[in-house]
């Protein structure tokens, strides 16, 4: 059984991009491996969000993660701040982190360039919290994406780098998780290839928009005039359109439509309703359990409580072993 290690992202709604490339696969993973799943609330502080905005953003995802099929008796659900032993490995390994390989780190450079008038320490040293994140539990196995494989290579450099200069074998090796099925990624509605938060909330279709919502949404996805000759190449925007049908909708409608394209009689505002209804009924039992999760805080306080417990004792044993490899004793 492996030991998997994912970090969750503290603002914003989670949306159906979220659900089709990861949680579903979460879910799953939950009984058959030993999972660590941890809210990364010190991450955020990175921008500053204002103290209610980081509570409500916490309690947000937190809701929408056990909505979606997180189970907190199988496995370690947590917010970040609730376990120090965190930020202790956190520093630790940044005494052995070097300025110019943060500074190479491709995530920094981008944020240097996006948002020149806010480089702190923290945007300087994520790889570092990201690493202490992982081998604070000895993971072995890291659900990532692509935007974040290098960081995923840096935890490996501190883990390795520890082990080399204390001479143990001490941290594993974290790589990136495989999962068994194929990822389905979830394309914007604004015509970009993947759904996610961006300037333009209409782009992507949250766990928690409620069916009018929706509706709005998918009518205004972005389209074109139309197939002018039969089983002509579709561009990016109708490719965006049949990839979430096929998702969400039934393998026969979405044989309907694709028939419908490729002899031109189709008709987007029609396909449009279809989706928005199917992903309204896909959506369904997930708000519905929102809704019922998001009034219940004495629920959210026992399961807050029950992963800071769990997640504090795996913590505690990995630190209380690196202190004495490091040389701290007490006298």
């Amino acid at each position: 059984m492996e030991t998997v290690v994912s970090g969750i992202r503290s603002t914003g709604n989670l949306h159906l991009g979220n659900y089709f490339g990861a949680i579903k696969n979460f879910v799953k993973m939950q009984y058959e491996h030993k999972c660590y799943f941890f809210i990364a609330d010190y991450h955020s502080l990175t921008t500053h969000p204002a103290p209610e905005d980081l509570h409500n953003h916490v309690k947000q995802v937190l809701v929408e993660y056990l909505a979606a099929g997180l189970d907190p008796e199988a496995a370690t659900l947590y917010i970040q701040s609730d376990v120090p032993q965190v930020t202790e490995l956190y520093l630790l390994l940044n005494m052995n982190a070097y300025k110019g390989e943060l500074e190479r780190c491709t995530s920094f450079k981008e944020k240097v360039r996006k948002q020149p008038d806010n480089i702190n320490a923290g945007l300087l040293t994520y790889p570092v919290l990201m690493a202490a994140d992982i081998i604070i539990h000895k993971a072995t196995k890291v659900p990532v994406g692509k935007d974040q494989e290098q960081h995923l290579e840096m935890a490996r450099t501190f883990a390795n780098r520890f082990n080399r200069m204390y001479k143990k074998d001490f941290f594993p090796q974290p790589y990136a998780f495989n999962f068994s099925e194929e990822l389905i990624k979830i394309p914007g509605l604004d015509g970009s290839t993947k759904m996610g938060k961006s300037e333009n909330e209409g782009n992507a279709i949250f766990l928690a928009d409620d069916p009018k919502v929706i509706r709005k949404k998918v009518m205004r996805a972005l389209t074109d005039s139309g197939p002018t000759r039969k089983n002509q190449q579709r561009p990016q925007e109708i490719k965006n359109l049949f990839l979430l049908m096929k998702a969400v909708s039934e393998p026969e409608t979405y044989s309907f439509f694709d028939q419908a394209y490729n002899d031109c009689s189709i008709r987007y505002g029609d396909m449009k309703k279809q989706i928005a209804e199917d992903i309204i009924k896909f959506n369904a039992p997930i708000r519905e359990r929102i809704l019922e999760i998001s009034s219940d805080d004495s629920y959210l306080k026992k399961v807050a409580d029950m992963g800071k417990e769990k997640a504090i004792d795996s913590a505690s044993k990995t630190i209380k072993e690196v202190r004495q490899i490091i040389g701290f004793k007490r006298f």
